[in-house]
């Protein structure tokens, strides 16, 4: 059956009704199964490569001329990043099981014995766009933690996404486990990502990883629970007692280092104090970067264009920053509560104290001192792969890795207890 004529609604209450049925057999498979499928996923990962880039450049051809480098380049896989990908999972299934894990226990006056036990969520639907890997690293987290997962990617990478699902099956497969754990919506219509928001008897947890645009359709729509994760607006502070030898590759590494993730530096915020110093050396070091300016930063280097006043909430996944000068650390901790998407944010500073009522009082998921925002990544974290940053402030926060992909359950035992 061709794309054009699948019924969404069918369509996804079927996928919700095999993965249903697939989540109750990862939750009671063992650690060992389920790493295995991950092991052998990662092996067809690498026998299919070939496949996978020719089917890859498929997706790319198909947006060539019509989206930015930074888009390209979140699109694009070859034999090295497919190798990331399976590597990914390798590593994925040596990390520490995260099911089972006792969170807490405790002892009744009246003799009951209560355990929190961590446990699989159910069954997760990814809305993603663009990126492949996202659904690689997606499934692998998802399996890990005794979650299946339905995957939405881009209709961009539609070729792409469908051999890593293949990879991903044949892993189940040779695991003893059903393949339906991992599928994928095999329709691009857009009616499809409604009936996924709406599926309420089959998923548990939707989570998007995209725009600003991605993220608000899910907010607005979804009757299934959501981790939303939000664009990427984030901030470097240069405070007035930086060390600009530090400062600098700081800030080159948090811009370029890659253009388009989320965790890319959007917006500099300089103190006065030593901004004329700063921003002529930042400039220097970053000839490469286009770089909007506030009125005072021009005033100081004509290399930078007047900025308007939508720069500075803008998230540009491109070689564009925005800087706003500032009187001082009052000043700067409003403008970027302010402007912030709440995703990640830094202060660069010698002063302890400046760098103490930062990381406390601007409030986002993560919040860094004297280092790149390009670490806010579940892998730099030592959490394997992410499925994304978790911008909002219930159950999970910051990265999402396989310990946000589980929930609790509390275990109940007695020896004849009855309740007076």
């Amino acid at each position: 059956m061709t794309d054009q004529n699948l019924d969404p609604a069918i369509h996804i209450a079927q996928l919700g009704e095999r993965a249903k049925a697939a989540s109750r057999a990862l939750r009671v498979a063992d650690s060992q199964t389920r790493n295995a499928a991950l092991c052998a996923a990662a092996q067809a990962m690498r026998a299919a490569s070939e496949a996978l880039v020719e089917a890859n450049a498929k997706d790319v051809e198909s947006v060539q001329g019509a989206k930015l480098d930074s888009f390209i380049d979140r699109l694009m896989l070859d034999p090295a990043r497919v190798e990331a990908m399976a590597s990914a999972l390798e590593d994925i299934a040596r990390l520490p099981d995260p099911v089972g894990r006792v969170l807490a226990t405790f002892e009744r006056p009246n003799g009951l014995r209560i355990e929190r036990v961590a446990v699989p969520i159910g069954v997760i639907g990814m809305i993603y766009e663009s990126r492949p890997n996202v659904g690689s690293d997606a499934s692998g987290l998802c399996l890990k933690s005794g979650n299946a997962v339905i995957l939405r990617g881009g209709s961009e990478s539609r070729h792409s996404t469908r051999v890593i699902v293949e990879c991903l099956q044949a892993g189940l497969a040779a695991a003893g486990l059903p393949k339906e754990a991992v599928q994928t919506v095999q329709t691009t219509a857009r009616a499809a990502v409604a009936e996924l928001l709406g599926a309420v008897d089959h998923i548990d947890l939707v989570i998007p990883r995209g725009g600003r645009g991605l993220t608000e359709l899910v907010r607005d729509q979804a009757k299934v629970p959501t981790l939303l994760h939000l664009d990427g607006n984030c901030h470097t502070y240069v405070h007035a007692d930086a060390d600009l030898a530090k400062a600098v590759p700081i800030i080159r590494n948090a811009k370029l280092r890659r253009t388009g993730i989320c965790g890319a530096t959007e917006s500099l915020v300089i103190d006065e104090s030593l901004a004329r110093q700063a921003i002529p050396a930042i400039l220097d070091a970053m000839p490469d970067c286009e770089f909007r300016g506030d009125a005072r930063s021009v005033a100081i280097d004509a290399r930078g264009k007047p900025a308007a006043p939508a720069d500075f909430d803008t998230e540009y996944l491109d070689a564009i920053a925005s800087i706003k000068v500032v009187s001082g650390l009052e000043e700067a901790l409003d403008f970027v509560a302010r402007h912030s998407s709440h995703h990640t944010d830094a202060i660069l500073t010698e002063d302890a104290h400046a760098a103490r009522r930062f990381l406390t009082e601007i409030d986002s998921a993560i919040v860094l001192h004297n280092t790149s925002t390009q670490f806010a990544d579940g892998g730099e974290f030592g959490m394997g792969a992410e499925i994304g940053i978790a911008t909002g402030k219930m159950h999970a926060r910051g990265p999402v890795g396989l310990e946000q992909l589980t929930s609790f359950k509390y275990l109940v035992r007695g020896d004849g207890q009855t309740r007076p």
